[in-house]
């Protein structure tokens, strides 16, 4: 029970030259009594400079799947499948080789600053360890290229604000100063992981201006995943739809908001308020629970949420359906007029 390669499904899918080839990515935990799927069989390309937006409910497998991408999965994680940056097999790596590309060519910006911060050390501690590490340079050097990179990153009297330590800062300081540090090496990939959840809608509008203007100044690719709908309707070009450890429908932003092909898409989107919303309607819900991915379904992972589900759907993995160009939905029934299955 796998997903079609990448290459089948998605010919041509990014924007430029491949950066990330990601191909039938699976990730298993090995418990004491039993193994957890969290990731299972994830194919997608990413070009460089583009971005590209995860989004799915809690427990989808999007911050596992983000992890497997940075080699940092704890020690009873099993990754199978294929990893390529910049035409080099990420899972073949030696550790030694991580410690370079990580940080360096790829960077992540976790879910909460607070806790991505060591509160023992000052910024400037924390900015100049990761200049003198990938960068080999000077602390005198590193010092004034980290207060120039806080400077980037809108960060007010940046000289003042690098000797803190992280506890006297604001939430939407320590995003921003998690984003400089990410950008120290320059990467080629930054992955944001839930980077405004944390924040007030003022804070959550400066990042992801910032963020943008990170994409546009430097022509960096990015992951941005969210499960906030707006964020990703404003920041990302592409859209892949996670559901129980699956990408089940993936387009460009404009079609995927326009018109959702995937049931569970067009769920995901009905239960967002609205502010024409009629009052007296009630806020339409996903009934059920996502599946445990210690006991993973057969047919599609959605069936038994799904209300327009046939017999088919719980015994078949449904075929991956072109429905427009560049828009891929992983069901037997989507709406859609005309489509082909792809082969």
């Amino acid at each position: 029970m796998r997903l079609i390669p990448v290459t089948a499904v998605f010919p041509g899918a990014g924007m430029a030259a491949e950066l990330l080839t990601v191909g039938d990515l699976r990730v298993e935990f090995m418990m004491a009594d039993h193994v957890v799927y969290a990731v299972n069989g994830v194919s997608f390309d990413l070009g460089a400079g583009e971005i590209i937006g995860i989004v799915g409910e809690s427990g989808c497998g999007k911050s596992q799947m983000a992890l497997a991408l940075m080699g940092l999965l704890p020690r009873n994680a099993r990754v199978y499948g294929s990893l390529g940056f910049r035409g080099r097999s990420l899972l073949s790596m030696a550790p030694r080789d991580w410690l370079r590309v990580r940080g360096c060519h790829m960077a992540m910006v976790f879910q909460n600053p607070a806790t991505a911060l060591n509160p023992y050390l000052r910024v400037s501690t924390q900015m100049i360890e990761v200049l003198r590490w990938h960068r080999r340079l000077s602390r005198r050097r590193a010092l004034t290229l980290a207060i120039e990179t806080l400077a980037s990153v809108h960060i007010p009297d940046p000289e003042t604000k690098i000797l803190a330590y992280p506890f006297e800062l604001s939430g939407g300081m320590l995003q921003r100063i998690t984003i400089a540090m990410a950008l120290l090496g320059r990467p080629d990939l930054l992955i944001a992981d839930e980077p405004t959840t944390a924040l007030d809608v003022t804070v959550q509008a400066g990042i992801l201006a910032l963020l943008d203007d990170i994409n546009r100044r430097l022509g960096m690719a990015m992951i941005m995943i969210s499960h906030d709908m707006g964020v990703v309707a404003n920041t990302c070009h592409r859209v892949a739809v996670m559901y129980a450890g699956r990408i089940v429908e993936t387009a460009p932003v404009e079609a995927f908001f326009a018109a959702p092909r995937h049931p569970y898409s067009r769920a995901l989107l009905q239960a967002i308020p609205s502010v024409d919303r009629d009052a007296g309607v009630p806020l339409a819900v996903i009934p059920g629970q996502p599946p445990v991915l210690k006991a993973f379904p057969q047919g599609c992972v959605f069936a038994a949420r799904c209300a327009g589900r046939r017999p088919e759907c719980t015994r078949e993995v449904p075929p991956w359906l072109c429905v427009a160009p560049g828009h891929h939905v992983s069901c037997f029934f989507p709406e859609a007029e005309q489509y082909h299955v792809v082969r």
